[in-house]
């Protein structure tokens, strides 16, 4: 796959995937069109060796896995991780309000969002909805607007003289964004997302929503920047950037080894859901693998995960935000990151390994380590390895705008995740010797 044909696709997806809830779905629909098998965590399993499949956890997180042709105990996986969500504002249940002629959202900032952005942006809508059936049976379904129904307008400069020099958001007061006009009869949101559900038929007569979980988010899609291209524009980088990496790899590695992919929602919020890298998915799912105590340990101690999350570039008008000798540069290469605090899991052994995985696909390497005098975010690396016991690496693409409705990463950067994530799952074996 070419760089243009890997970002175009990675635009597609992303554009594709507004809420977790779709980025979920739009991966296991290509991963059934791979000849991968859905699994239900209900029912019981029946695994074979060089068999392909795929199961769900809240519609939100994912573990697909590509078995080898040997014992999972003798071979191990070689897993990969990211996370479905990202930063945002959700919708409150009862979200509607209407102050000053206008109908208002009501919102909920989720994660470390950068607030500034989300002004004077075309949003829209999307997300999972809960319905009861005629015959009183609960059922879900993904809606997704699409268009453009609201925006969160700036204050104008005129009455604001001092927005420039400090401009403090308060997230209840100032972030609700305005819908419509008030008028006559209201506006109800149930009608919205009846009308919206009814016309992608997806609303039986008798059908009523029960409850649901929306999220804005901004209509423009991702876009090409640069003088010559050296850079991709999207909302949702972090991390959708990273499961598709990570789905490609997964799906065009060659035959052989053992393989998997799971992408965690909520790790945006500290992961401390059944969904999230917290909880028991994948320490379930790996255990089912292995079928019992002994057979888990062995494939464990030949495993390893490579957590994939995106690194903090270099910003040439904040260059002193970043270590001199660590600062990655867009388009330099996937990022090794290291915190000796444990914010990352990275150690020198996993380290190697993926930098062996690096050259065999001749893909360049970077690392990142935090300011000695700044915090440290975090990923899915450190408490996965915690929960599983498994060697593990976190690796990410360098990216300006972390945590903005638009964030920048360099163009050539993705495919060369995909292309090392790739080289990883063909690694004949992941262990390595030591004098004792």
């Amino acid at each position: 796959m070419s760089k243009s044909s890997f970002n175009r696709a990675l635009g597609e997806f992303i554009d594709a995937s507004p809420t977790p809830f779709h980025a979920c779905t739009n991966m296991r629909e290509q991963l059934l069109q791979a000849g991968y098998e859905a699994l239900d965590e209900a029912d019981a399993w029946q695994l074979e060796r060089g068999g392909r499949y795929l199961v769900t956890r809240n519609e939100s997180s994912l573990i697909a896995f590509h078995l080898g042709a040997g014992p999972v105990a003798d071979d191990g996986l070689r897993m990969m991780g990211a996370h479905t969500d990202s930063p945002c504002l959700k919708m409150k249940p009862n979200a509607v309000t209407e102050q000053g002629g206008y109908i208002k959202f009501g919102v909920e900032v989720y994660g470390g969002v950068l607030l500034n952005p989300w002004f004077d942006r075309d949003l829209s809508l999307a997300g999972r909805i809960t319905l009861v059936r005629r015959d009183g049976r609960l059922h879900s379904t993904l809606i997704d607007l699409r268009c453009a129904i609201a925006m969160i307008p700036s204050l104008a400069i005129h009455l604001d003289r001092e927005a420039n020099n400090k401009r403090n958001i308060n997230a209840q007061t100032m972030l609700p964004p305005i819908v419509g006009l008030s008028g006559k009869g209201g506006f109800k949101l149930q009608e919205l997302l009846t009308e919206h559900l009814k016309a992608h038929n997806r609303l039986n007569d008798g059908d009523k929503i029960v409850d649901f979980e929306l999220s804005l988010y901004s209509v423009q899609g991702l876009s090409s920047v640069g003088v010559k291209d050296e850079f991709i524009a999207s909302a949702r980088l972090d991390n959708l950037l990273s499961c598709y990496a990570g789905l490609r790899a997964l799906l065009d590695a060659p035959k052989g080894h053992g393989r998997l992919l799971v992408c965690n929602d909520h790790e945006e919020v500290g992961s401390g859901s059944s969904a999230g890298a917290r909880g028991n998915f994948l320490r379930s799912v790996l255990g089912r693998i292995a079928g019992d105590d002994e057979t888990y340990a062995r494939m464990i101690a030949r495993s390893m995960l490579v957590s994939t999350d995106n690194a903090h570039g270099v910003h040439p008008n904040f260059s002193d935000r970043h270590d001199a000798q660590h600062g990655p540069l867009l388009n330099g290469g996937p990022v090794i990151k290291v915190n000796s605090n444990q914010s990352y899991a990275t150690n020198s052994e996993t380290a190697a390994v993926v930098r062996q995985a690096a050259l065999a696909a001749k893909v360049p390497l970077q690392s990142f380590v935090v300011r000695t005098d700044m915090g440290c975010g975090s990923t899915i690396g450190p408490l996965s390895a915690a929960v599983l016991g498994v060697r593990t690496v976190d690796v990410g693409v360098a990216t300006f705008g972390m945590h903005s409705i638009r964030e920048l990463a360099g163009s050539d950067d993705g495919i060369a995740l995909a292309k090392l994530l790739k080289s990883f799952c063909a690694m004949a074996d992941l262990r390595i010797g030591t004098d004792s």
